[in-house]
């Protein structure tokens, strides 16, 4: 059978449209005296996204921020959380930098968003979650420290907003809404209230209790792991419940790693 000419130019031109395979993600410095000069020129220059922490932590805040802002004065917090959102209150503007190049300018401009609503957290929420679902893993770890303080100064109305986010299609932002409110959490204060009465946090933890992405099932164990430092017999009583109604692989995984620090 002979080919039809349309059938020949369509194949033809799928092959010249066909996407080249996406390039190796680059392989970051184990330490950061090991970050190529090169690289630490481009992350300072805010034009590459760091591979690794390692990357990050080398980069030279007031260096980078000048080119960002640069009327900006000398940072002079120590200490690299602290130092984010110094430098993200010298920001004009979050939405202008929501979409930088640099993963650390969108974790500036994630502070510079949390300071624009302090006390407004469903406000804040709404407009964070564009950082929370950020492609870069360390955008997406800013975006949880940025928003925590007004989550923990209105907790209640946050823990219902959170609630629709653990049903969000987006596994980053179903584990933004575990990780940000971990009663104990890393780099951070407490949420001494769920240390207490950690039910609160049910209507967050009870859609991802058979999640299917590890990355969040990871932020589900560990919020549970913060209670067992103060209520392991609510956390037992409750995976034990979960084992019953759910016993999926999911699940089994997030109750070994909640239980890690009892066995």
């Amino acid at each position: 059978m002979r080919c039809k000419r349309r059938d020949f130019v369509r194949d033809a031109q799928a092959m010249t449209t066909k996407e080249k395979p996406a390039a190796a993600p680059r392989k970051g410095a184990t330490t950061r005296a090991k970050v190529p000069d090169e690289i630490k020129q481009g992350l300072e220059r805010g034009e590459l996204e760091t591979a690794n922490l390692m990357e990050g932590l080398c980069i030279d805040f007031d260096v980078l921020l000048q080119h960002i802002a640069p009327r900006a004065p000398r940072l002079v917090e120590e200490g690299i959380v602290r130092r984010m959102k110094e430098a993200g209150g010298h920001l004009a503007d979050w939405k202008a930098h929501a979409q930088h190049p640099s993963d650390t300018v969108r974790g500036w401009a994630a502070y510079r968003l949390a300071a624009a609503h302090p006390s407004d957290v469903k406000k804040l929420l709404r407009a964070m979650k564009t950082f929370a679902a950020d492609s870069h893993f360390g955008v997406r770890e800013w975006a949880w420290m940025a928003a925590r303080p007004a989550i923990a100064g209105d907790l209640d109305v946050a823990l219902r907003e959170l609630a629709t986010w653990s049903r969000d299609a987006d596994p980053n932002v179903r584990r933004f809404a575990s990780e940000v409110t971990r009663p104990r959490g890393v780099w951070c204060a407490h949420l001494e209230v769920l240390k207490r009465e950690p039910e609160k946090g049910l209507p967050i933890l009870e859609p991802l209790r058979s999640d299917p992405s590890k990355y969040v099932r990871d932020s589900v164990a560990n919020w549970l792991n913060d209670v067992t430092k103060s209520d392991d017999a609510w956390v037992r009583a409750l995976t034990a419940r979960w084992l019953r109604e759910s016993n999926t692989q999911q699940t089994e995984a997030i109750v070994k790693r909640a239980l890690r620090n009892l066995r």
